[in-house]
């Protein structure tokens, strides 16, 4: 019986990767502009820094999802992306999973509010799971934290 990860766990775990990715930023991306580069970089209206932090945002999620099928974040709370056609996961599913569905969610302030669906739907899938026919798991032999967040319909 297939476990699936409910909204808690995944936030939870979306939160560690997002420290992640800044501590990251923070090592690589900002010491570049600080000591070489003028902070007021930019083509057309856009800062060249926030350009590099949104991309290695998305090359983050990106490749941790295609290669190990979760992220560090995934990883500590004992959670895996799932193709429902089995076997590895395409890298169409990853990008649409990865960069169309978080675009999705943010086109308004208002779109956000669509990962609730992850606490409501049998399967415990968001509009990116469902658009990239994957499903986010609890790994068999994890640690179960919240009966309510974990179960399967």
């Amino acid at each position: 019986m297939q476990m699936y990860a409910g909204f808690w766990l995944r936030f939870w775990a979306y939160v560690l990767d997002l420290l992640i990715v800044a501590s990251l930023n923070v090592i690589f991306i900002r010491p570049v502009f600080a000591l070489w580069l003028p902070d007021d970089l930019a083509i057309g209206v856009f800062a060249i820094e926030a350009i590099m932090v949104t991309f290695s945002y998305y090359v983050y999620f990106i490749l941790l999802t295609k290669w190990q099928q979760q992220t560090i974040g995934k990883m500590a709370f004992g959670l895996r992306v799932e193709s429902l056609e089995g076997g590895s996961l395409l890298w169409k599913d990853v990008f649409v999973r990865e960069v169309a569905g978080r675009i999705i969610h943010r086109v308004f302030v208002i779109t956000n509010l669509l990962y609730i669906m992850i606490a409501v739907h049998p399967e415990k899938a968001g509009v990116h799971d469902l658009l990239s026919d994957t499903r986010v798991v609890v790994k068999r032999g994890s640690i179960r934290v919240g009966e309510n967040n974990t179960h399967s319909h």
